[in-house]
């Protein structure tokens, strides 16, 4: 019993160790997201490259921590004796003790704000990038006409002709 009592506080060291890393993780990322939407604005393509080929390089490094973090909920599953998906932080913070209760709680603290900011953030960069394409599709449009079905026009043969000086750039050779 007392074998298993450690491998368990053990175990929540760990977890609690890689979720103060998300924390970090979830900070950074808010920041990133402000950065995106600031270079995105600014139409600063050699800063944004720079930013996207950091959060690429990142990425490894946030799944390896993922993947510890789900190896360490399975395994503290295991050792309560309860399924993965019943063991959240709030069933852990009732079977633990006061001093792992109270660390589970400022864990918990810290990261609900973040997530609900980040869920915030997201659309908002969601909503950025969609009406950039939006804008950018409409730009596109009017210089090649695209999609235009314009003013059809006949020639004396019967011809159909279509009017070329509705776009700023006209593709007919």
């Amino acid at each position: 019993m007392k074998i298993a009592s450690i491998e368990i506080d053990d175990k929540v060291d760990q977890l609690l160790a890689i979720l103060q890393n998300d924390i970090e993780h979830l900070q950074k990322t808010l920041a990133r997201l402000n950065e995106l939407r600031s270079l995105v604005i600014k139409r600063n393509d050699t800063a944004l490259s720079k930013l996207l080929e950091s959060i690429h390089a990142d990425s490894d490094t946030y799944k390896a921590a993922e993947l510890k973090r789900q190896m360490i909920r399975k395994e503290l599953a295991d050792a309560l004796g309860c399924g993965l998906q019943q063991l959240t932080l709030s069933a852990l913070e009732a079977v633990l003790p006061d001093e792992k209760k109270n660390r589970i709680a400022l864990i918990k603290a810290k990261l609900k704000p973040l997530i609900k900011e980040l869920k915030k953030e997201h659309i908002s960069t969601t909503l950025l990038i969609s009406e950039c394409a939006r804008f950018n599709s409409l730009l596109l449009k009017s210089i090649f006409a695209l999609g235009k079905t314009g003013t059809l026009t006949y020639s004396s043969s019967g011809a159909t002709k279509q009017q070329a000086d509705l776009a700023f750039l006209n593709l007919q050779l």
